[in-house]
């Protein structure tokens, strides 16, 4: 026997490898299982331990990256419920997830608020609590960015509060603001899913309740938390400014707490929120603000977790959800229970080829994990490499960025290269204009020196002049006789004078508009040169402006040279820096192009060996198909010499067993060729075909062993046929088995010799299996037909006895009798009408369910598809006939006087029990929206009723009829008394002693009767409807018509069964 040992070494050899990456692709997985299980469509709360599940995984990384790389992916706008869980995750890990996750969750925003519009545009009860859900998630994202004191989850202390309001009033009045609308945001979320449930206790015990509700948690908590930061808040404000300032604030504080108060005490009556979370009471009236000392009084509000989720509900849930696949398990168990309280069928006892087999579906178990190891470790190193390429792709493209920023820097440098050249060019242009004014002023200080010294000549001239004057003067005050000629000189010398000034004035107009144009050409240079006074007077302070402008002209010369020195210094500098960054730049591009073809170079590399990766782990898939090939024609082998094996005559089997291995043989056929086709398109993947070939190897086998083992007990020409069969089976599978070990001939490995084999088996059996076991269920639909007109027909028959019962006892009674009688005979007649109505309902009800779920096909193959379900209506047509016979007949008994009135209660109950039964079958397809549903269960409750008056009538007549003996008391001594009473308390004890074993009587019938209708389930993985029976109207029909429903210990019902278990109602 071949064991896990035969592994190759290379493939346990890859699992020691890449622990990391194992670890990052385990991490990976797990979270994307945690998310797609807690995000689903389904309308139930989150489970914790999945959420629990994310949080811890964003600890792990220190961050959201993962979370929303796998959220980003989901089908938000599909699904309103999906969008609302994903709100609630969320919620959960702002609140409770590593502090990177707000930083994370401030990236996806937009994401965020496009799912809250899409949704809010929406006519949908969760699409509108999912737009007010992201609005208070954006509003949430934006306070704790902008307040970073404050963690996501609110738990501060009084000082890190005290520190973040500061002691600005405008700081702690825009804070408590930004707390109030944070507080209205969670409210008005509460209010919204408290509206929708319409505050009904019973909805939060709904896993549709509990959707909505779950998210109120974290409201809870948010809450509890701002309600005692804006208390304090609220003091300290009111402590800093006037008390009409802060209305406004206190106005919305008290709705605010009114509301919150509120919410509390509706959340505290939910059942769901009790066992989850204690949530905090809050004071009856809002604090007083305006008195100081009420701080002291204020207490902080505290919610209490519980410690554990019980487990008992997912359980049920998960029971519930996935009940397909926990069928097999339950019926493995009751089997084994069944071998180890009556041994093993027909006598066999498990040999070690038994355990052999399970051992090999061990090994198969393992290899398949192996398989998903090595798989999910390639697809890892895959998924690293991919890694790898895409770092290497960022850090080109980010030297491609570099470059391009170095250019753009480049050419601004050479933009201001170019400028100051320019600049220096004007420096240049103004230094000549300055040299041409230079030139200017000392040809303007040569015009003035020789102006100076024409000045000078005038003034000697003048003052020669003066003294002739004066020396004529004494030469008149002499000689009286010379005064014409002095006279005559005088004026000779007066117009010489005037000439002398006239030439002065000319001249110095001349010098004057020299010095205007002058000024003129030096104005861009401020104020070059002073204006000549225009007489010759003020000539010494033009000559000291002069000299002053020409200080400062020369001030600015100095200037602009040193200015000009600077610039060209600068220049310098920057062609030293151009000149250097372009040097960096040429070897900062050198060694990234060494870079570059070092990771082209490793990426090769790695691109090689990934293909040789690739072709390893084709070679290892090949590997672990040819090991299951083998184990497989080890087994076939194994069951193909069962068929000459003289050990194995004694061994036996019934046909019908061989028929469920043999359609268990042809099914896994289907699932081998999925696996199949599967691994040809994807080599790297052999996990279906490995799986798939070790269930049809045990099941072929299975089928082989067994057909022999029938042959043993049919007859001969059977025995032959079924024997080749099973060896051209056994022929067959090996053929295709040895096509799947060449590489080659893989692709065109074909089934259909195989699954002709086992048609052919198939067939066989379905020959061999006794005839009296057939079903026709081409007849059910027909015998529903029929057992529902029966029913019908025996409610008529019944009014119409009872119509006749009526006239009888008018004329046989009267007085209180026939009131009496009256009063029971039409009480029995209102609950057949009752009845008939309901079976007319219950019969358009049937009829709905058939045209609406039978789709293409007839009513017959509706009816025969769900066999159990018809079964049922049967059963409950055929108990309500029998139950209205009965009926008639304890009436007929009471009005003669031959019968109890008892009787007649007991037929009541009975009648009133049928028709429960047959509201049951027929509700259990039934659409909730229907009318004939509605109108089904109202005729229901009105044959409830008028069975309830059939026994208040016969409770009140027999009360009326039966009489009651006056005991004589005259004459009785106190002894006799004792006596009398002694006795009737020993009846009373004998009735009550009889009472109690009546009613264990009756217990121990009904549940003989449940067994009895149970057999038949018990041993048959099908109901079998009985053969249709005219049902009499005289004649209580065999137990067997009642409801063949196999009791149920889990008390679950099966998705096929299309039947609930009935139960008598006890009125």
């Amino acid at each position: 026997m071949n064991s896990i040992k035969n592994v190759p070494a290379r493939v346990l050899s890859r699992r020691s490898g890449h622990g990391l990456e194992a670890e990052r692709e385990q991490f990976d997985k797990n979270q994307a299982i945690s998310i797609t299980k807690a995000i689903n469509a389904q309308e139930a709360p989150v489970k914790e331990k999945h959420a629990r599940r994310i949080i811890l995984g964003t600890h792990h990384e220190k961050g959201a990256f993962t979370f929303w790389s796998y959220a980003i992916g989901l089908p938000l706008a599909s699904s309103s419920i999906l969008s609302w869980k994903f709100c609630h995750v969320l919620h959960k890990v702002l609140r409770d997830g590593h502090q990177n996750v707000l930083s994370d969750c401030q990236r996806y925003r937009s994401n965020v608020r496009e799912i809250g519009d899409l949704w809010g545009h929406m006519h949908d009860r969760y699409g509108q609590l999912v737009a007010i859900y992201t609005k208070m998630l954006l509003n949430k994202i934006s306070f704790h960015t902008k307040h970073p004191q404050f963690p996501p989850n609110l738990e501060v202390t009084d000082d890190v509060l005290e520190k973040a309001a500061g002691t600005d009033v405008n700081n702690i009045f825009q804070l408590t603001v930004e707390m109030f609308d944070y507080m209205d945001f969670e409210l008005k979320l509460a209010e919204t899913v408290t509206r929708q449930l319409n505050s009904a206790i019973a909805v939060s015990q709904m896993s549709a309740g509990q959707c909505k509700l779950a998210p109120l948690i974290q409201v809870i908590q948010d809450c509890s938390h701002l309600y005692h930061y804006t208390v304090k808040l609220m003091f300290k404000l009111h402590s800093c400014l006037p008390p009409d300032t802060l209305q406004g604030h206190r106005d919305r504080f008290h709705e605010q707490f009114h509301s919150l108060k509120n919410f509390f005490k509706r959340a505290s009556d939910m059942l769901y929120f009790k066992r989850l979370i204690q949530i905090p009471r809050l004071p009856d009236n809002p604090p007083n603000f305006l008195r100081a000392s009420a701080l002291d009084e204020h207490v902080k509000p505290v919610v209490v977790m519980a410690n554990e989720t019980p487990e008992e509900e997912e359980q049920q849930a998960e029971s519930l959800i996935e009940i397909n696949h926990a069928q097999p398990v339950e019926q493995q168990v009751v089997e084994d229970i069944f071998q180890q309280t009556f041994g093993p069928p027909n006598g066999l006892v498990i040999d070690d080829r038994d355990l052999q087999i399970e051992n090999l579906k061990k090994e198969v178990e393992m290899l398949r994990s192996e398989l998903e190891k090595i798989k999910l470790e390639a697809q890892k190193y895959i998924m690293q490499l991919k890694g790898q390429i895409n770092t290497l792709e960022a850090e080109v493209e980010e030297q491609r960025k570099q470059k391009q920023k170095a250019l753009v820097d480049n050419e601004q440098l050479r933009d201001e290269l170019e400028s100051l050249r320019k600049q220096k060019s004007d420096s240049e242009k103004k230094e000549g204009v300055y040299v041409e004014m230079e030139k200017k002023v000392q040809a303007t200080d040569l015009r003035y020196n020789k102006l100076k010294e024409k000045h000078n000549e005038l003034i000697n001239v003048h003052a020669g002049l003066l003294r002739k004057n004066a020396d004529t003067a004494k030469q008149l005050t002499v000689s009286q006789q010379n005064q014409e000629e002095v006279a005559r000189i005088k004026e000779e010398l007066e117009f010489q004078m005037d000439q002398v000034k006239r030439e002065s004035e000319i001249k110095l107009e001349e010098h004057t508009f020299q010095i205007e144009q002058l000024k003129t050409e030096v104005e861009s240079k401020k104020e070059e040169l002073i204006r000549l006074n225009q007489s010759l007077v003020h000539t010494e302070q033009s000559e000291t402006a002069l000299s002053s402008k020409l200080a400062a002209l020369e001030a600015e010369k100095d200037s602009l040279k040193s200015l000009l020195t600077t610039k060209e210094s600068e220049l310098l500098s920057v062609k030293n820096v151009s000149q250097e960054t372009e040097s960096l730049f040429n070897q900062e591009q050198e060694k990234r192009n060494r870079e570059i073809r070092d990771l082209n170079e490793k990426l090769d590399k790695k691109t090689t060996d990934e293909q040789k990766l690739y072709q390893k782990m084709l070679e290892d898939q090949f590997n672990i198909i040819q090991g299951t090939v083998r184990e497989a024609e080890n087994i076939i082998h194994d069951a193909v010499a069962k068929l000459d094996d003289p050990l194995h005559i004694r061994c036996t089997s019934s046909p019908d067993y061989l028929v469920n291995r043999a359609k268990g043989a042809i099914d896994s056929l289907t699932v081998l060729a999925k696996g199949h086709s599967t691994y040809i398109q994807n080599m790297t993947d052999a996990s279906d075909l490995v799986g798939a070939l070790a269930q049809f190897a045990h099941l072929a086998a299975d089928t082989i062993v067994n057909g022999s083992a029938t042959s043993h007990l049919a007859p001969p020409d059977h025995a032959d046929r079924l024997v080749d069969s099973c060896r051209a089976c056994g022929s067959q599978s090996l053929q295709y088995l040895n096509e799947l070990k060449e590489k080659q001939s893989i692709k065109g490995a074909d089934l259909t010799d195989v699954r002709r084999t086992l048609q052919n088996i198939l067939g066989l059996g379905e020959e061999l299996r006794p005839k009296s076991l057939d079903v026709k269920q081409e007849e059910l639909g027909d015998m529903v037909d029929k057992e529902m007109a029966a029913t019908s027909a025996a409610i008529e028959d019944a009014v119409r006895r009872i119509g006749d019962m009526m006239n009888q006892a008018r004329k046989d009674s009267s007085g209180v009798k026939l009131e009496v009688n009256e009063r029971i005979l039409n009480s029995c007649t209102d609950l057949m009408k009752a009845i008939r109505l309901l079976v007319i309902t219950s019969t358009d009800l049937q009829k709905e369910i058939v045209e609406g779920g039978r789709g293409a096909a007839t009513t017959q193959e509706f009816y025969a598809k769900n066999s159990r379900w018809t079964e049922g209506l049967i059963s409950a047509s055929k108990a309500v006939g029998w139950g209205a016979t009965q009926l008639v007949e304890s009436a007929d008994k009471v009005v003669l006087h031959k019968g109890k009135y008892e009787e007649l209660i007991v037929g009541s109950h009975e009648i009133a029990a049928s028709t429960a039964q047959l509201v049951a079958a027929s509700k259990v397809k039934a659409d909730k929206d229907s009318k004939n549903l509605g109108k089904l269960q109202q005729c229901s409750r009105h044959v409830n009723e008028m069975a309830a008056n059939v026994v208040a009538s016969t409770r009140s007549g027999q009360e009326q009829i039966e009489e009651k003996d006056t005991m004589d008391f005259s004459g009785m001594s106190l002894i006799k008394l004792k006596r009398e009473e002694m006795e009737s308390q020993v009846k009373v004890l004998e009735l009550e002693n009889s009472l109690q074993n009546e009613r264990m009587r009756l217990g121990d019938l009904r549940k003989k009767h449940y067994t009895l209708a149970g057999v038949n389930d018990g041993t048959e993985e099908t109901v079998k409807p009985a053969p249709p029976q005219k049902p009499g109207i005289l004649k209580k029909p065999q137990l067997a018509q009642k409801p063949n429903i196999p009791p149920k210990t889990d008390n679950k019902i099966d998705k096929d069964d299309g039947v609930y278990q009935a139960q008598f109602i006890n009125f």
